[in-house]
């Protein structure tokens, strides 16, 4: 059992995890020299690709010095958060990296706290030491008393450290002394992290993750606890509730590598993958066929946000999407629910409606961006904060908002914030930049991330994190400028929209299909206007058509998935198709709009 180390990594969003992982296993020839695998191996799906962040846990494992180093790779938005819970207990210990120019930000104290709340071992890397301006030792010093704060025991504050830049490919014990290599980093793992413990009795296995294959079904992931599992054993599969199943498994699999080996038997301590077992979910354990003991499932924070998904019903649906009607979005939602613990999902009194429940934003249109791509066309409600109510009172989620901008630019984020029933904390300097802590309603949180990247030309970096409920803050003043909507089915004709364009701004292509009810730009006054793009130039025989002046168009605004979410109103709908997102009221027609006012 000596020569098993079980790692996961954490840290706050870019504080570079996965490049860590990618000059582990390069040291540990991973790959023949030929090989070309580029840099962020493990985010191998396009989403991840696109927007260079991890968002789904992914587990490797490494041979050093005789020792096979399990690592599992976290990511690092508070939105996905329900990974980190999920996986931690597969882990020994954590390696916490902190960058050295940042230090501890939000997220850092979210996975931290989980960390240090499962009695797990930390090791710190400080990362990032070519960094200009940066600070390793008093980031160091945070980290302690960030430690200290969240109550850590004496023996998780005695942490080694490594200190390095991993896109560098070096780490040693003192950031001024380099090395060409990340051996230091590995060493202290061997050394610090503690082989599994492992008790004496019947086998017994938490359920952290699933995979899918199309060949086998589905497959169960975790660290076995204690016993053996072999190969065709009968075994029991306890199920949250307490229900006992009676199972068999067919084929064990190791990690080795990226990829996964066939074994015989698994000893306890090791991260392993089954097959042939049915009907389980995460958090569910897999036990000892006579007598099964189930482990403590995996607590997983409440979700904060929701939204309304319901089917495609516009003029153009089906032009675009395969799966279509209630039943395929009813049948994704539920499949998605198995293996992203953070989600719910609620039944409305409309069966083609469903309420989906998240961490926020950006967790929800991770999953919707995934189901446009797989061809589904669906509609998407304005996003709503889940209010509760505690001791009579009304109460809602407040979030702790770090913003990091320039100097110069502080007042316009500071004003925005207050503006959202916002409270500001704290401020500090740092070289050229001002970083901005505040307290903050969630619902003040959709949308502001817009407003601040063009109040401060794209140089903003927002992090926020969950704190708890507060009693409710009062309204917030939503978007103050009203809707174009376009009065007729047709194209978009570029001499309308040149005509109309003091009216406001556009969200449609010159010639684009559009049909009635659809959003197709901003008005400049605060209420919604209907507008007709469709109407084409007189050409009647009293003058030549080539003699006017030009149409000069002002490009469009094209908003991403997340940017519509949080631009559209409480009575407007996003729909989202394989090939485009559009906007549009809920009630198509300008008398219907009337009769059933919001």
């Amino acid at each position: 059992m000596e020569s098993i180390r079980n790692i996961a990594i954490i840290a706050h969003v870019d504080h570079g995890k996965t490049t860590l992982v990618d000059k582990i296993m390069y040291h540990c020839q991973l790959f023949r020299d030929n090989e070309n695998t580029g840099d962020l191996i493990l985010d191998n799906n396009d989403l991840e690709r696109e927007r260079g962040i991890t968002i789904t846990s992914k587990n490797v494992s490494v041979q050093y010095k005789g020792t096979k180093i399990n690592i599992i790779d976290t990511p690092g938005h508070a939105d996905f958060g329900g990974e980190v819970e999920r996986v931690l207990n597969m882990a020994d210990g954590v390696c916490l990296l902190v960058d050295a120019f940042e230090g501890p930000m939000p997220q850092t104290r979210f996975v931290l706290q989980k960390a240090i709340d499962l009695g797990l071992k930390p090791c710190v890397v400080i990362n990032k030491v070519d960094k200009e301006n940066c600070t390793p030792e008093e980031v160091h010093e945070k980290v302690f008393d960030l430690m200290f704060e969240l109550g850590a025991e004496e023996w998780q504050l005695d942490f080694p450290t490594v200190y390095g830049s991993a896109k560098n490919n070096w780490m040693s014990d003192h950031w001024e002394n380099v090395t060409d290599n990340v051996e230091a980093l590995l060493d202290m793992v061997v050394a610090n992290v503690p082989a599994p413990k492992v008790s004496e009795g019947t086998p017994q296995m938490l359920i952290t993750s699933l995979d899918f294959s199309a060949f086998t079904g589905r497959i169960a992931i975790g660290r076995l606890e204690r016993g053996i599992l072999k190969e065709g054993m009968p075994i029991s599969l306890v199920k949250r509730d307490g229900k006992v199943i009676k199972s068999r498994i067919k084929e064990l699999h190791t990690f080795e590598g990226l990829g996964r080996k066939k074994v015989e038997e698994v000893i306890a301590g090791d991260i392993c993958a089954i097959i042939g077992v049915e009907g389980f979910e995460i958090g569910d354990t897999i036990a000892d066929f006579e007598n099964p003991e189930a482990l403590q499932t995996i607590a997983i924070d409440e979700p904060t946000m929701s939204m309304l998904f319901t089917i495609n019903d516009s003029p153009f649906f089906g032009k675009e999407g395969k799966f279509v009607t209630s039943r395929h979005i009813r049948e994704r939602l539920t499949k998605e629910l198995e293996k992203n613990l953070a989600m719910k999902l609620g039944e409305t009194d409309s069966a083609d409606k469903f309420m989906v429940f998240g961490r926020g934003v950006l967790h929800l249109s991770v999953l919707i961006e995934t189901m446009r791509r797989e061809g589904y066309e669906l509609q998407i409600g304005q996003p709503q904060v889940i209010i509760k109510e505690i001791d009579g009172k009304k109460c809602e989620p407040i979030e702790e908002l770090t913003i990091d901008l320039p100097e110069s630019l502080s007042g316009r984020a500071v004003e925005f914030v207050s503006f959202r029933k916002g409270e500001m904390l704290s401020m500090e300097t740092k070289g050229e930049r001002m970083i901005i802590k505040f307290n903050i309603p969630s619902r003040g949180i959709i949308g502001l991330r817009n407003q601040l990247l063009t109040a401060t030309a794209g140089e903003a970096i927002m992090a926020h994190r969950f704190i708890g409920y507060e009693p409710y803050k009062g309204e917030i003043a939503g978007r103050n400028k009203g809707s174009l909507i376009s009065m007729e089915k047709g194209k978009a004709i570029p001499y309308s929209i040149d005509k109309l364009q003091d009216r406001g701004k556009f969200f449609v292509e010159p010639n684009a299909e559009i049909y009635e009810g659809q959003v197709i730009g901003e008005n400049s006054r605060a209420d919604d206007m209907c507008v007709n793009v469709t109407k084409e130039k007189k050409q009647s025989n009293v003058r030549s058509s080539g003699n006017d002046e030009k149409a000069r168009i002002i490009p469009p605004i094209i908003f991403s998935l997340e940017e519509a979410l949080e631009y559209i109103q409480k009575d407007e709908y996003v729909e989202v198709t394989p090939k485009s997102i559009r906007l549009r009221k809920i009630y198509l027609t300008e008398t219907d709009r009337k009769r059933f006012k919001f």
